[in-house]
């Protein structure tokens, strides 16, 4: 019972750690796309490259979001393993 609750604890933590490091992430690329904005338009405003900036780190916190608030990983149940198991003893 004490070992559920401590793998549960370090799982929360671990989720915890993973959505703080995705909110530091996530303004860093802020500030970059705001950077890469200011440039663009300070040199002329043609084509808007920054998209391409913008669309890449787009992209790497979508992965991040999803790994840090989505639905959480929690490994095959018990009666899986089971079940599992019993195909090997055959």
């Amino acid at each position: 019972m004490a070992e559920q609750i401590d793998d549960a604890h370090k799982a929360a933590e671990a989720r915890l750690k993973a959505q703080s490091e995705f909110w530091r992430t996530f303004g860093g690329f802020v500030v970059v796309w705001i950077v890469c904005t200011i440039i663009w338009a300070v040199s002329g405003a043609g084509d808007f490259w920054p998209i391409w900036v913008i669309a890449g780190t787009g992209i790497a916190s979508l992965f991040m979001a999803w790994s840090a608030f989505g639905p959480r990983d929690t490994g095959p149940s018990q009666q899986q393993v089971d079940a599992e198991a019993k195909k090997f003893e055959n």
